[in-house]
């Protein structure tokens, strides 16, 4: 499989995802878009892929969707409006945007935000389940400061990460701040030094593809991502239905049997 805009590869039950245009800070491009898609479709066919993560060559993670689409937008020649493949047909409506069907690829995303994380490239991150940062990449909103909206879902999405104000803050001023201000307010879960960051971010990566069920991580992201639609009733309900093929499951069998038996886990995703 050959790619344009990224890099792919595998290591320890660890897809990794680089965005690779490191001259132009890794700017998404539909080209970039559709790489992404065909990488995360690999990664959720291989039975070997346990845990995904997304990061950026170079400087960046992300710095936003590359000017030659803004430019193209402003001519009347591009469209962002949100029509797109969809990444898993029977999923719930809300992950068949452009840019949310992350929550539908089932197995868990680890955003690894390297360096500039700006526009379209925040709104990626805020998809993934888990987002970890170098304590020196620089963030930043960047919407208001080219006259437009909370784009695709962004103010459904920080709100519930980091509150109504903060979020209203990073939107409203467009505002450039740090790895280790987002992991103040909770926009991301740890920020790490830049000179271990790929090490730290693929050490925890690796604990969750080898210690940890494959099958419990698929249900889980699926759970977590229904139950912001959900009361808390219906989560309990969609909880108790999931219990018993859990109690089946063979990897219910091994939980149990490698705590026993005090030995590493031996998880097959069945």
């Amino acid at each position: 499989m050959t790619f344009e805009d990224i890099l792919y590869r595998v290591v320890d039950g660890v897809a990794v995802i680089t965005l690779n245009r490191p001259d132009k800070l890794n700017a998404w491009r539909s080209e970039m878009d559709r790489d992404v898609r065909a990488a995360m479709r690999a990664a959720s066919d291989d039975d070997d892929v346990r845990v995904i993560v997304l990061t950026g060559a170079g400087r960046g993670f992300c710095a936003g969707a590359d000017m030659s689409l803004l430019q193209s937008i402003q001519a009347g020649s591009g469209d962002r409006s949100g029509a797109a493949e969809v990444f898993d047909p029977n999923a719930r409506d809300d992950f068949k945007k452009q840019n949310s069907w992350f929550p539908s690829v089932p197995k868990p995303i680890i955003a690894a935000i390297n360096g500039s994380c700006a526009g379209l490239g925040l709104v990626l991150a805020l998809y993934a389940d888990i987002r970890f940062a170098s304590a020196s990449a620089k963030f930043t909103t960047a919407f208001s400061r080219r006259g437009l909206v909370a784009e695709h879902g962004a103010s459904w999405l920080l709100p519930r990460l980091v509150g109504f104000a903060n979020a209203a803050d990073l939107l409203y001023s467009a505002r450039t701040f740090t790895g280790e201000e987002a992991e103040r307010m909770g926009l991301i879960n740890r920020s790490y030094p830049a000179e271990n960051f790929e090490a730290s971010v693929l050490d925890y990566a690796r604990m969750l593809a080898n210690e940890v069920s494959p099958r419990s991580l698929r249900e889980m992201k699926r759970e977590l991502w229904e139950a912001q639609f959900q009361t808390l009733s219906d989560a309990i309900e969609t909880a108790n239905a999931d219990m018993p093929p859990s109690f089946a499951s063979e990897d219910f069998k091994e939980g149990v049997a490698h705590f026993v038996e005090k030995r590493a886990p031996r998880f097959t995703g069945r």
